[in-house]
């Protein structure tokens, strides 16, 4: 995907460290023309941006603000900074998330529940709704969100980080819809088991996170022994998804492990339907016939 993003500009939250920064060389490497991260850490933000200042190019400006996406004001002054720096802003990326409290849901913290939320779900939609009228007068504009396996079945032990990202896999869809006629894709993605801090979190929950789910518990064990999906896998696929190649393609939840995303663009008419979305599945689903009403 060598300049695949050309003289564009993106908006990455989250983007201190993890994934999120992986994102963000990524979009250096594919040839943005600019990039503004944030992070509610400073200091980790401060090594972060020094990273991707050394690694940009001629030309490439890397823009950086400490920022709590879930705070309305906060996200006004971080993309009026952006713009007035870019001029345009071409890419969202919404990759901040926490995984919030870990344990059966009537022995958790409530604040921090509903703070988690805040942070996965509002931390999706004020940037979103912050930029919807600069992509309509641009008449173009992609949005990723990182969602997750959080979106695609029950976390027992996580109640909080799935029921946001179900929700932000909704929202992604929704707006989709919205703004399709604007030429505006809004797209998730599901990044697979990564070895980050929210590895650590969950194995440092220890009792808590066993009592509520000891197969998930284990299964995060496991996974931290055998490494976990590559963090470049999630980055190329947000590369592919800000990027001209995916124009059209909206309202979908993207798996970058398991998905043929890349040749996607063939099978753009198949795309007009509800494969890669949230859907109910019913009785025929699975070939089970109990009678209709």
């Amino acid at each position: 995907m060598s300049g695949a993003l050309a003289e564009r500009t993106a908006l990455i939250t989250g983007a201190s460290q993890g994934l999120g920064l992986e994102i963000a060389r990524a979009y250096l490497e594919a040839g943005a023309a600019g990039i503004c991260v944030c992070g509610r850490d400073a200091a980790t933000l401060e090594r972060a941006i020094a990273e991707l200042r050394e690694q940009a190019l001629p030309g490439q400006e890397v823009l950086g603000e400490v920022a709590d996406v879930s705070r309305p004001e906060e996200v006004d002054r971080l993309v009026a900074l952006a713009l007035e720096s870019f001029g345009e802003i071409t890419i969202l990326v919404s990759n901040a998330g926490v995984y919030g409290p870990k344990g059966r849901l009537d022995r958790t913290d409530w604040r921090e529940w509903t703070r988690a939320v805040e942070i996965n779900l509002f931390g999706s939609v004020l940037p979103a709704r912050a930029l919807i009228a600069h992509f309509i007068d641009c008449g173009y504009g992609k949005i990723v969100q990182l969602s997750g396996g959080g979106a695609t079945g029950p976390l027992p032990g996580l109640s909080a980080y799935a029921a946001s990202k179900a929700a932000v896999v909704r929202f992604a869809e929704t707006l989709a819809e919205e703004l399709r006629e604007h030429r505006v894709d809004i797209n998730a993605i599901a990044p697979g088991a990564l070895n980050t801090r929210m590895l650590d979190e969950l194995l440092a929950a220890g009792p808590e996170l066993t009592e509520a789910a000891p197969a998930f518990y284990q299964k995060a064990l496991e996974q931290r022994q055998s490494g976990g999906v590559p963090l470049r896998k999630g980055a190329e696929l947000a590369v592919f998804l800000g990027s001209a190649a995916s124009d059209g393609i909206s309202g979908k939840l993207l798996s970058a492990v398991w998905d043929p995303w890349s040749k996607l663009p063939e099978q753009r008419k198949d795309l007009d339907s509800d494969l890669y979305t949230l859907r109910r599945i019913v009785p025929d689903d699975r070939g089970i016939r109990w009678g209709g009403a």
